[in-house]
């Protein structure tokens, strides 16, 4: 059955506008009793069908499978697999943050036997009210299709299902084929036709026409119209028609996380991010918006600012997302349909109509004040230990305009989605659907994968680092250089801020000794002892090349430097946790203890109920 399997996916292909692409082109794997004999026996049997990746970590590799995915614009994936027990159960983290963020991997976790004469073996979950429970059963709500395959024949309906998913532009994410160790070594006849080449061909749907004409008119109709470019809009390769629309009408853009590079960064009326890290550009043209067009969104409340960014008393929106789920979001008009096929129709019925030159001006003269806003954060001068912006503009401004900057977790991803100059649709990898810690390093194997032919530059904070550093080994081992910008704000810097913001002084976010017996608040930290840790010498011992800057002087040389080594380099440089870029006219919805006995949580508290005043119902 498993050398079934591999054969199966070893001749699944995809197609869209006349181009096809190999789907599965290879797996990860860590190999235990549970998928040694079944699913690795099969991969070593036939090495040329999948080419295998070892991993060092379970979670990890799924991060590099949707890394991979991604890059692709989801018409490629890998295939993960691991053994029964804390093997599997490590991937359904990456499970979850692959299916929030509509991303395909296929999971090919082991399971405990079908036939059950053993039970209970060596990790198998004894549940008295189910003979056939196991731990894989935490699959099922993080994944877009689950089976679990107990006789070799049910293969053939579960592979064809799960690769239906895999291959849905609305519908995929993580599909998971539970493969109990016996039923994977079980010989069965499968039919010869399994095995032939399959073609799975990827539309470009359009709405419904009226719909379209509906939405053409309220688009004219409107005198402050904004889009919304979400990562829909790159998915679809939709980036080309985005930009001669907003090009011929003067609509200007702003960018989701998952959308930023839609636009080149000094586009006539790009505005940057939008939301709760959004730029103050954008923010303030959401604010006055009549007309809203979310292309490829699926308006998450970082986007929305939690439902506060939109602020014109008869907003309407416009919504064009292939998921009937999102186009249906805010009340909107639904456009079901490819961005960029609905994008082209929807510039076909606007023609001859554009924004007044007033409301393109104020755009303009919004996104100039906030290159410059960007420019001044490029080059605070903050000393003794340089902010964090420091860092970001040193990398954007030595990095070349196809290379990758790869981030998900930490106060790291608000300030890129606000400060990085974006200069290619692939340019920019944020996981922050689901804000994984430890994704970062595992995500940028999985861009470089995808994409030997660029440069990936991997921002990660020591927090997120300490979580999940060890794919530095495998990187090292492929052949597939890093350059790793490890940024040492001496704990968990974001949270310490949201904490201060919400009067609980940062308790238990800094990385020191005890003080008095009490893990305390950042003031208190102050007074204990740094701890002994030496991330760089960690990363020297992961096998990387190292670099210690102490200063943004220092960063530049080592990110010259590190262009003329060949394999993954770590550059340790330490920041000032408390010099923060500013949130520019937009909120997020965190609440704060409606009774506590601090001033200052009770101080947060009434801030945070004025701000609750600001949410609307978009109906």
């Amino acid at each position: 059955m498993a050398q079934a399997l591999v054969r199966f996916l070893s001749a699944q292909r995809t197609e869209r506008d006349g181009v096809e692409h190999r789907f599965i082109e290879g797996c990860f794997g860590i190999f235990g009793h549970g998928n040694l004999t079944g699913v690795g026996q099969a991969l070593a049997q036939n090495p040329e069908l999948l080419t295998y990746y070892q991993a060092r970590n379970e979670q990890a590799m799924v991060h590099t499978a949707a890394g991979f995915a991604r890059m692709r614009n989801r018409l490629a994936a890998l295939a993960c697999t691991t053994s029964i027990g804390p093997g599997a159960t490590n991937m359904v983290t990456g499970a979850a943050a692959a299916t929030v963020n509509r991303v395909p991997v296929l999971l090919l976790p082991g399971d405990v036997f079908a036939s059950r004469r053993p039970d209970p073996v060596l990790q198998q979950l004894e549940t008295p009210s189910r003979g056939d429970a196991s731990v894989n059963d935490a699959f099922i709500p993080v994944s877009r299709y689950f089976d679990r395959i107990q006789r070799p024949e049910q293969l053939v309906p579960a592979a064809l299902s799960a690769m239906r998913v895999l291959t849905s532009q609305a519908d995929t994410g993580a599909v998971t084929l539970a493969l109990p160790q016996d039923v994977q070594t079980e010989a069965f006849d499968y039919p010869g036709e399994f095995f032939e080449g399959r073609v799975w061909r990827i539309g470009r749907p359009l709405p419904d026409a009226a719909a379209l004409d509906r939405a053409a008119a309220v688009i004219r109709a409107a005198k402050r119209p904004l889009i919304i470019a979400g990562g829909g809009v790159i998915y679809s390769e939709a980036t080309d028609a985005l930009k001669r629309l907003a090009s011929r009408t003067g609509m200007p853009v702003a960018e989701t996380q998952a959308g930023k590079g839609s636009v080149p960064f000094d586009s006539p009326g790009a505005l940057g991010g939008i939301g709760a890290t959004g730029t103050l550009a954008a923010n303030r043209v959401a604010a006055e918006a009549d007309v809203v067009i979310g292309v490829g969104t699926r308006y998450s409340d970082f986007t929305t600012a939690s439902r506060t960014a939109f602020q014109s008393p008869g907003v309407r929106f416009v919504n064009v997302n292939v998921a009937e789920l999102d186009s249906h979001k805010l009340g909107g008009i639904a456009l079901t349909g490819d961005a960029r096929a609905t994008l082209d129709a929807l510039d076909d019925r606007l023609q001859g109509w554009t924004v007044d030159s007033a409301y393109r001006g104020r755009c303009e003269q919004l996104r100039s004040e906030w290159d410059r806003e960007v420019s001044r954060l490029y080059s605070l001068g903050h000393a003794p230990l340089p902010a964090q912006s420091e860092v970001i503009g040193a990398v954007n401004e030595l990095s070349g305009p196809r290379d990758v900057v790869v981030c998900a977790a930490g106060s790291m991803p608000g300030d890129l989605h606000k400060l990085w100059r974006t200069r290619d649709p692939k340019g920019y990898h944020v996981e922050y659907g689901y804000s994984t810690m430890g994704y970062e390093i595992a995500g940028g194997l999985g861009v470089k994968l995808a994409d030997p032919s660029r440069e990936v530059y991997v921002m990660v904070g020591d927090g997120s680092y300490l979580m999940m550093a060890q794919e530095i080994v495998t990187s090292i081992q492929e052949g597939k250089k890093l350059t790793i910008v490890l940024v040492d704000n001496d704990g968990f810097a974001s949270i310490g801020g949201l904490s201060r913001s919400k009067g609980s002084a940062g308790f238990g976010t800094r990385y020191r000794y005890r003080a008095d017996g009490s893990l305390g608040d950042d003031a208190e930290h102050d007074d204990g002892e740094r701890l002994p840790v030496d991330l760089a010498l960690n990363a020297q011992g992961l096998g990387a090349h190292v670099f210690r800057a102490s200063n943004v002087e220092e960063l530049r040389d080592a990110l010259v430097a590190a262009k003329k080594i060949d394999r993954t380099v770590v550059i340790h440089v330490p920041v000032d946790r408390y010099e923060s870029v500013p949130s520019y006219d937009s909120w997020w919805e965190v609440p704060v203890a409606e009774v506590a006995e601090s001033a200052e949580v009770k101080k947060a508290r009434e801030e945070h109920e004025r701000g609750q005043l600001r949410r609307r119902w978009y109906l």
